[in-house]
């Protein structure tokens, strides 16, 4: 078949990809034409390379390939490095292989390309995964379109644009929202705005519900508590504050860097990044890290079963 060589540092579209090659596999078969190996030695690697399928059809093998070219000496010498490349020159018919690197997010770095083995792979399909600028709207909702029509549904422009205001530049979430979307639409396949508005708790929400807690009007914030209980199961709050606060104690602990570069550390809008920073201005870095931990113990009484109301567990955090 072919030898590929994935990197970037977009991992969840580097995921994507991996996921619809496997899905070509027999599904009969698949525990034994799916492999993934992570960073193995020469021995293990070449072992891999050289492997014969059987009878139940194409294989693929997934090397994750991050030491490779993280490790400060070479991986493999001259001798072992000529088998690896030999090995690849005669890779059998119904053999995918695929090399896989993945980079740290928005730190702008590439594979070493003095590095010979980046020399042998480059000499296949080679495929940069780049992490999406939150300024590129265009090309986040190009994604996002394509990402909807594979769930069979579409959405509007506005709904799109509402939806990247929310999240910025984070494709797994961005993914996770598309099945909400989906649900609540159906039997219909066209998502509005109104429906992202419903389905997603804006940013909007949980600011006003966390800045109310911050200012010590804790009976106005359990109702707004009780408010985002009507569209939303307690932990699926929890989880989505706990979210927005580690944004928000990032824009605390980094206020001195631009606009710009807090961007990329928090996957935000520039546009949305002022404005927050502008919320917080009065809000000390203490009070979020302690409100996170409190919400942080909830969920975890919450999920193991220690907690005896739920919603009774949310509110004891937020009081305390």
């Amino acid at each position: 078949m072919a030898v590929y060589f994935f990197y970037g540092d977009e991992d969840y579209n580097i995921e994507l990809e991996l996921s619809k090659m496997s899905s070509k596999l027999n599904p009969d078969f698949k525990s034994m034409s799916l492999q993934t190996l992570d960073n193995p030695d020469f021995s293990t690697l070449i072992s891999a390379l050289r492997t014969t399928p059987m009878m139940f059809g194409d294989m693929l093998i997934i090397i994750n390939a991050e030491e490779y070219f993280t490790s400060n000496k070479n991986f493999f010498d001259d001798v072992e490095l000529s088998e690896i490349e030999d090995a690849l020159k005669n890779n059998p018919e119904t053999l995918n292989i695929v090399f896989v690197l993945k980079l740290p997010r928005d730190e702008n770095k590439k594979p070493d390309s003095r590095r010979k083995l980046y020399k042998i792979l480059s000499k296949y399909n080679v495929k940069e995964f780049p992490t999406f600028k939150t300024y590129k709207t265009a090309e986040i909702a190009g994604w996002i379109k394509t990402q909807a029509r594979n769930k069979d549904i579409s959405l509007n422009d506005d709904a799109i644009s509402l939806l990247i205001e929310q999240i910025g530049n984070n494709l797994r979430e961005f993914d996770t929202e598309l099945d909400k979307l989906k649900l609540i639409a159906y039997p219909e396949k066209k998502v509005t705005r109104k429906m992202v508005e419903e389905i997603c708790i804006s940013n909007e929400d949980l600011f006003g519900f966390a800045d109310l807690i911050m200012q010590g009007e804790r009976d106005k914030a359990l109702l707004e508590f009780n408010k985002l209980l009507d569209k939303k199961h307690p932990l699926e709050i929890l989880s989505a504050i706990q979210t927005m606060l580690r944004k928000w104690i990032i824009l605390k602990t980094k206020s001195s860097l631009s606009p710009g570069e807090l961007s990329k550390l928090t996957g935000q809008h520039e546009f949305v990044v002022k404005q927050t920073l502008q919320k917080l201005k009065n809000t000390k870095t203490a009070d979020l890290v302690k409100l996170k931990e409190n919400l942080y113990e909830a969920e975890f009484r919450i999920k193991s079963a220690e907690a005896i109301d739920i919603i009774s567990e949310v509110e004891c955090a937020i009081i305390g």
